[in-house]
């Protein structure tokens, strides 16, 4: 996956900084989180593969789905990983060349496997969109040319791989990739200790008990003495990230009914230049949110309100604290990070996931893992983040996103944070006004409690159903 922490230092150090002298902030909610779909009767998908001739700097594993079954299979149910070892220290980008169902309608993100092998630590899974349509019994994607590459273009090494065919020259059934559909495993063996998990093992009923903190974001306006009551707060303090001169605006922080929900809304406007641009952020106040799950229902942007498209603007919902000292290792930050327009190295729509160890300003150096999906995510998503001492996953619309490393736990607690802001302005030069919304619904915090995406839904449910807008009994750090 593409390595964003070379091409964001500046933004990131700035971000870092300025979240952190003002607090913490966090919001999600409306409609339920969804389980993963059981694999209907009759679907069932084989995968076939064949491997690309290529230089020593890249890998190319090419693919084709094929449906086996006696119904048809909508392809935004199926996810196929290919699973290799990782080079030491090395983050991969992901690519497609061409493909008969249309790149566009493929996405590809990295992953980490739980129980790491001698022949596989991580994954590339490849995932379609709606518009890839839906597979007939018979039929197939049809080619998938595929590719990956360190991130630095240096050379990689495929031999330890273990879903790596070198023989494998013409398109054929290969059980070293696995296929899923609707979170059921249909197809291929996984690497030894990674079989999945059955969904419908997993728990819907969230524990009884436990200290959380739930915001509805019920709220009158941005001056709402409710909002600094409940340990919220809404920046006003000048600084980074984003354009210089920029004006962080509580004021384009709102509140309004969406159906029967309090949605908060933030704001990102400019005109073009630093002085008409305005970011919005709220974060909370207390730094005191470490293990446990972190859930927030978000609505992302492509596009503008109105004027012209094509901002490199960043929507977010991460948690963070301050770094003591440059590479000291008890700093910690949790992301998702969408940027409809791209930036940072990226020519269009992705999302990342990224898990933080620490980082050194000036000379620029990051130690972190991240995943990725280069694709819209416009409308509203489920995000929810649960770490435990083992490791750190991220779910996307109930269904799991990234998986990251140990080494990446938190030492400290942490603030939770929402921000839009803008990373330049060279996406787009027009001095025609625009502005961009994201929205959130709800912010719910468990903690010490991992909790599935079914069990944070039925969490927010019954707050809701009991006519709670707001709790926080998580308490103070010591």
């Amino acid at each position: 996956m593409s390595d964003p922490t070379r091409n964001r230092n500046i933004n990131r150090n700035l971000r870092l900084r300025a979240a952190l002298a003002v607090a913490a902030v966090t919001g999600l909610g409306a409609t339920a989180l969804t389980a993963l779909p059981a694999a209907a009767a009759g679907e069932a998908v084989a995968v076939q593969y064949r491997q690309s001739a290529g230089g020593s700097d890249q890998a190319e594993p090419w693919l084709k789905v094929v449906n086996t079954g006696t119904s048809s299979v909508p392809l935004n149910q199926v996810k196929v990983r290919y699973y290799f070892k990782a080079d030491a220290g090395a983050s991969y980008t992901y690519a497609c060349s061409w493909a008969v169902k249309g790149c566009a309608n493929l996405t590809g993100a990295f992953g980490t496997l739980a129980a790491p092998t001698a022949t596989a630590d991580r994954y590339l899974e490849i995932g379609f969109t709606a518009g890839a349509g839906s597979l007939a019994p018979g039929a197939n994607t049809g080619d998938m040319q595929l590719r990956f590459h360190r991130s630095n273009w240096q050379p990689l090494n495929q031999n330890d791989d273990y879903s790596f065919g070198p023989s494998q020259t013409t398109y054929a059934n290969w059980s070293k990739v696995t296929a899923t559909v609707g979170g059921v495993a249909v197809w291929g063996t996984a690497p030894a200790g990674n079989e999945p998990t059955p969904t419908p093992t997993d728990p819907t009923t969230p524990p009884a008990t436990g200290a959380a903190l739930f915001d509805d974001f019920d709220y009158t306006g941005h001056t709402d003495p409710a909002i600094a009551n409940h340990g919220w707060s809404v920046r006003s303090n000048s600084g980074g990230p984003g354009v210089p001169g920029a004006t962080w605006a509580p004021e384009n922080v709102t509140f309004a009914k969406e159906g029967t929900n309090s949605i908060m809304n933030l704001r990102t406007s400019t005109a073009g230049t630093g002085e008409s641009t305005r970011h919005t952020e709220i974060l909370t106040r207390a730094t005191k949110f470490k293990n446990g799950t972190y859930a927030a229902r978000v609505r992302f942007s492509d596009a503008p309100l109105s004027g012209p498209d094509g901002d490199r603007i960043v929507q977010t919902f991460f948690t963070i604290n301050d770094l003591k000292a440059p590479m000291a290792d008890d700093y910690a930050e949790y992301d998702f990070e969408y940027l409809p327009n791209g930036g940072w190295g990226e020519p269009g729509n992705i999302l990342y996931t990224t898990s933080w160890e620490t980082y050194r300003p000036d000379p620029w150096e990051a130690v972190n893992q991240h995943s990725e999906v280069r694709a819209s995510y416009a409308g509203w998503h489920d995000l929810v983040l649960t770490v435990d001492d083992h490791a750190i996953v991220y779910y996307v619309d109930g269904q799991e996103f990234g998986r990251h490393d140990a080494r990446y736990l938190p030492e400290r607690p942490m603030s939770i944070n929402f921000n839009q802001w803008l990373i330049d302005l060279a996406g787009q030069t027009s001095t025609t006004p625009r502005a961009y919304d994201q929205k959130v619904d709800y912010v719910l915090h468990v903690k010490d409690q991992v909790l599935t995406p079914a069990q944070v839904a039925a969490k927010v449910g019954a707050y809701r159903s009991a006519g709670t807008t707001f709790e926080d009994s998580v308490p103070a750090a010591r």
